[in-house]
């Protein structure tokens, strides 16, 4: 039994405990072809009579139609259809819960806008909710967290997983290829997101779970083998691009946060969605993250090679507030002050680093991936991987990487390159 089946059954055993896992989701399935059977795998999950079908003008054709006729004969059904390039913030959360709020429960039919926005309303109002994949563009379908714009400030808010979440290969592998390529380039962080992880864990004592990427283990390399035939729509590639999305997710759901998959490369990543110039061409989040992925990387490679010297942090809240604004200022500070280094931190943190950075640094080593190998990877899908593929200036993305660190709550390579005065000089080679 793989580790999706045993999950499901309840049979997995934590490795850090050894007791059996439970997860939320009751129904993941990943087949060749789901039509005709959408009403069943709903039905079977008893979510009420009256749903709630959310897709947008683009995954409403693609597969919203389908599985509103599928459902139509067995359910009342109400159809919301958001407009092109809707946004996951407070706003359209708004929206969404107001269309759907007669409904027993929500039917998202997209991807992650969609599926972020459906998994936040929903827990908002306290109704379950399901999912049909129409991309394999990001390991969120399953997370316990939806990425929302709160005040114009990015979050990672609690929402809740769903009960079902249903993979139709031949719709996934049809999907648009930049979105295929997005799904590979938001999987590439499992070794960068570990390693910062493991870092503040061995720097701090912050709680670590090696749960996440045990269940990862068997499915990324073959993955990676097969990154080439993903952009040719080759199920095969498809459904192993597919399971390790569901099993990231599940990794973050059953911790209760996102620390196993979102680390510095997303700082990065959302430091730039708060902050990009509103003209900037669409750039999906894997692709976004695939280019923060191979910057972390390479400076958890340049950090790891000798021990680092650290000095206290300098920065106030009155800077936070000139450089962002109050509103969003008084937020990130909110967020910061919490792991700055004072005085006492920082002689703490050095004695650390003098008296165990050898052992630190080798154990954080073997999580990793050499930052070439992920270049390479990704560069089998024909994907562009620098912040002017990503439509961004060097000198904005840049700045990204040097102040992304002040906007969350996270301990990362970043903030040890900061402490130690390395990142503004490694900036330029990241």
């Amino acid at each position: 039994m793989d580790s999706i089946e045993q999950l499901l059954a309840g049979t997995y055993r934590d490795p850090d405990t050894g007791q059996p896992v439970q997860i939320g989701t009751r129904a993941l399935v990943i087949q060749p072809s789901l039509a005709r059977s959408e009403a069943d795998l709903v039905g079977a999950l008893g979510l009420g009579r009256r749903l709630a079908v959310v897709s947008d003008v683009n995954t409403h054709p693609v597969l919203g139609q389908r599985v509103e006729r599928a459902l139509g004969g067995r359910f009342s059904v109400s159809s919301v259809v958001l407009p092109d390039g809707v946004h996951p913030d407070d706003t359209t959360v708004a929206k969404v819960r107001a269309a759907t709020a007669t409904a027993d429960a929500l039917v998202a039919v997209g991807s992650g806008t969609i599926n972020d926005l459906c998994k936040f309303g929903s827990a908002q109002d306290g109704k379950p909710y399901v999912v049909f994949a129409t991309a394999p563009s990001m390991n969120g379908y399953t997370s316990f967290n939806a990425a929302i714009t709160m005040h114009g400030h990015k979050m990672s808010l609690p929402a809740q997983v769903p009960l079902g979440a249903f993979f139709d290969l031949e719709v996934l592998a049809a999907a648009p290829p930049r979105l295929i390529r997005a799904g590979l380039g938001d999987s590439l962080c499992r070794a960068t997101a570990q390693a910062d992880w493991l870092l503040a864990h061995l720097l701090w004592g912050n709680p670590y779970r090696t749960l996440p990427f045990d269940l990862l283990k068997d499915d990324e390399s073959p993955l990676f083998e097969q990154a080439a035939a993903l952009m040719q729509g080759d199920k095969d590639a498809i459904g192993r691009l597919v399971r390790v999305l569901i099993l990231a997710g599940l990794g973050t759901a059953i911790v209760g946060h996102s620390q196993p998959a979102s680390q510095g490369e997303h700082l990065i990543s959302h430091y730039i969605d708060m902050f990009a110039p509103a003209s900037r061409p669409l750039i999906y989040h894997g692709e976004q993250v695939a280019v923060t992925t191979l910057s972390m990387a390479r400076l958890q490679e340049a950090m790891l090679a000798q021990p680092p010297s650290v000095v206290p942090d300098s920065a106030t809240e009155a800077e936070f507030r000139a450089r962002y604004g109050d509103e969003i200022g008084a937020s990130c500070w909110a967020e910061f002050s919490q792991k700055r280094l004072d005085a006492a931190k920082a002689e703490a943190l050095q004695h650390t680093i003098a008296t165990r950075w050898n052992d630190i640094a080798d154990q954080v080593g073997k999580v990793m991936v050499p930052s070439a190998r992920l270049h390479e990877v990704m560069a089998a899908t024909g994907a562009g991987l620098t912040p002017e593929a990503i439509h961004l200036s060097r000198e904005f993305y840049e700045q990204a990487l040097l102040r992304c660190r002040e906007i969350r709550n996270r301990y990362t390579f970043l903030d040890l390159a900061a402490s130690s005065g390395a990142l503004g000089p490694l900036i330029a080679k990241l």
